[in-house]
């Protein structure tokens, strides 16, 4: 799936640093790791794509500190 562009993968941590920071520092009290953090920005990014998540922590987690995070989860939202 990969080879045929079903994915789009393209993210690049470096680019994203000061968003995923200041994600992860909104969220300290969670707390946030860096894979969280990284798929909320993917979300910001990506809004109209669902995360695919069995973290409850995404029912907590907000895109541009207010708007939930659309995802697919068996904790629901």
């Amino acid at each position: 799936m990969l080879a045929d562009g079903v994915f789009d993968l393209r993210f690049h941590l470096e680019d994203e640093a000061i968003e995923v920071r200041t994600l992860m520092d909104r969220y300290e009290n969670v707390p946030m790791s860096l894979a969280d953090a990284c798929l909320v920005r993917l979300s910001e990014i990506h809004s109209r794509i669902p995360v695919v998540t069995i973290d409850s922590d995404f029912l907590v987690y907000r895109r541009h500190g207010k708007q939930m995070i659309r995802i697919i989860s068996p904790h629901g939202a």
